[in-house]
């Protein structure tokens, strides 16, 4: 199996596809920016796109690695009711991405390959 990118979706694919039992090389520019946070280093649980939540329930790392280098956890939008709260962790951006890095080239069957194209 080939995942190209090193962002979180590449890394949550290449992390499922090894625990499932495929040899995986992972396709990355940086390997030392695996899952490379934006300025606002966040994960949110409840959002429009697929929440962490969801992620994690499918075997997935985000969870586990943003619970190891949150910073802040905060519950948003408490003023309003239960349907629309949200839990949010904010990491220490660094320190998110070593994590990444560590949890994928510890796992079993994962290859990461750093290649930067044009």
């Amino acid at each position: 199996m080939v995942v190209v990118g090193g962002g979180h979706a590449g890394i949550e694919a290449a992390y499922v596809g090894a625990v499932m039992g495929c040899d995986v090389a992972l396709i990355t520019m940086n390997k030392f920016a695996l899952a490379r946070m934006s300025c606002n280093p966040a994960n949110w649980w409840n959002c429009q796109r697929p929440s962490v939540r969801e992620v994690d329930a499918l075997g997935g790392i985000m969870a586990e690695i943003a619970d190891r280098t949150g910073i802040q956890f905060k519950m948003l939008n408490r003023s309003k009711g239960p349907a629309v709260w949200s839990p949010r962790c904010q990491s220490d951006r660094k320190l998110y991405s070593e994590e990444a890095y560590r949890e994928i080239s510890s796992t079993t069957n994962i290859e990461i390959i750093e290649e930067f194209c044009y």
